[in-house]
Order: structure tokens, then sequence, then C-alpha cells
């Protein structure tokens, strides 16, 4: 899936305040890349993967995902892009406390109406590679920081996404947690073509990128693109 930016803003409103999170960023990421979007805390880094993932309607310009202009679309369409196409590494989880571990990971497949037994066979697989085997039945108040991002990894990766959109990944990760997931985001790039968009200040993941998008104060500053990854 191709994904299109045209001159996108982002205002929110605070009180009397307005807050200019986006000003005009054109982006287009095309199927397979992996870009990192860098910058400091309130640069606009969350908002802007928040529009590319049809999370968010733009105040102003177009998004466009395999040329379909998304601002158009009605609240169900954006749904099944998110559910069939997107998946999200939120930095805070969003897990379902009421839920287990398994749960968690089965839940979007139970959205997509996928059968009992792959079901099964696809979260116990996706919980093995991020090493969270042992882990199916526990409660996700029962883990740890860096288990929960685990999780919330697994949920992400168990539908095959042709996009995998994320906030801080590897943040609440120990170094050589971090890298495993990130072996194996790289080899769902690699393998499958998977597009990664990551916002980060995680430099070795900016290492394995080659493209970097820098922003600052809602405007796109740098699109690097590198020769091969450092």
């Amino acid at each position: 899936m191709n994904i299109q930016l045209k001159s996108v803003s982002k205002e929110y409103q605070l009180g009397q305040t307005t807050v200019h999170a986006l000003r005009g960023a054109s982006l287009e990421v095309a199927q397979g890349e992996f870009v990192t979007l860098t910058g400091p805390s309130g640069s606009g880094k969350s908002t802007l993967l928040h529009l590319l993932g049809a999370l968010d309607q733009p105040t102003a310009g177009e998004i466009l995902m395999d040329g379909t202009r998304v601002n158009e679309l009605d609240d169900r369409h954006l749904a099944q892009i998110r559910r069939d196409h997107i998946g999200f590494i939120f930095q805070s989880f969003n897990l379902i406390p009421v839920l287990s571990v398994y749960g968690n990971v089965e839940f979007p497949l139970l959205l997509q109406k996928v059968g009992k037994e792959e079901r099964q066979e696809r979260v116990h697989a996706m919980l093995g590679r991020v090493g969270l085997g042992d882990r199916a039945n526990h409660k996700t108040e029962e883990l740890s920081g860096g288990q929960r991002q685990r999780v919330a990894i697994a949920r992400a990766l168990v539908t095959n996404p042709s996009i995998i959109l994320s906030d801080e990944p590897t943040a609440n990760l120990d170094s050589r947690t971090g890298r495993e997931i990130i072996e194996l985001m790289l080899r769902l790039n690699a393998e499958r073509k998977v597009t990664l968009v990551f916002a980060t200040h995680d430099h070795s993941i900016v290492a394995e990128t080659r493209r970097v998008v820098s922003i600052l104060d809602g405007k796109i500053q740098d699109d690097v693109r590198k020769t091969s990854a450092s």
C-alpha cells in the first residue's frame, strides 16, 4: 500500500489556544519502505503517525492510500483499512486489561473473522517469536513494561499487516530484547515487504533505516535516503 500526504496540516484546540501539530507536511511512503521519523518531543511525529494510520483526519490537505482519498471515507471504511492493512504499536501499549496475553493478541483476528484453529496457531506462533510463549494465560497487569510492549508488538504483527506504524517501539525494552524485536521487524520488511514507519529516538533503529524523516515544530525539515543502512 502506497501512502501519500499532500500539504497536510493538523490543528487542535486547547481552550483558547490553537495547537499547530502539523504544518503543510507532504510525504510519500511506498510499499516495503522502512522509514524513521525523528525529532524532539512535541515535534509532530505522533500526529503524523496517526494520520498515516487513518486514526485521525487532517485539518487541511489530502491523504491518499493507493490513490484513494482517505479523508473522504466514512468511519466504517476507515475501520476496515485499519483492521485489514495496518498494525499499530502504541507507546502506551493500549492493551485490553480484562483479556489475557493470548486474548489481546487474538483480538484483531476475531475482528477479521479468522477461524479458531488458525487463530490459535497464529497467536501461539507470534507469542513465541516475541519471547512470550510461556505468558499466554497471564493477565497484562502481571507483566513488566517490556513484556507489555512485546504483547503490543505481537498483536500488531499477528494480522500480517501491509504497514506497521510504531511510536517508540523499543522505549520499554532492554537492549537485548529491543535488538531481537528490531531484527524481527527487519525480517518482515525484507521477506514480506511490510512497510515500517517508526517514530523514535533510538539511534540503533535510525542506523538500520535507509530513510530518515526529521520533523520540527510540525514541519518536515529533512527527508534523507541513505544508499544503505549504516
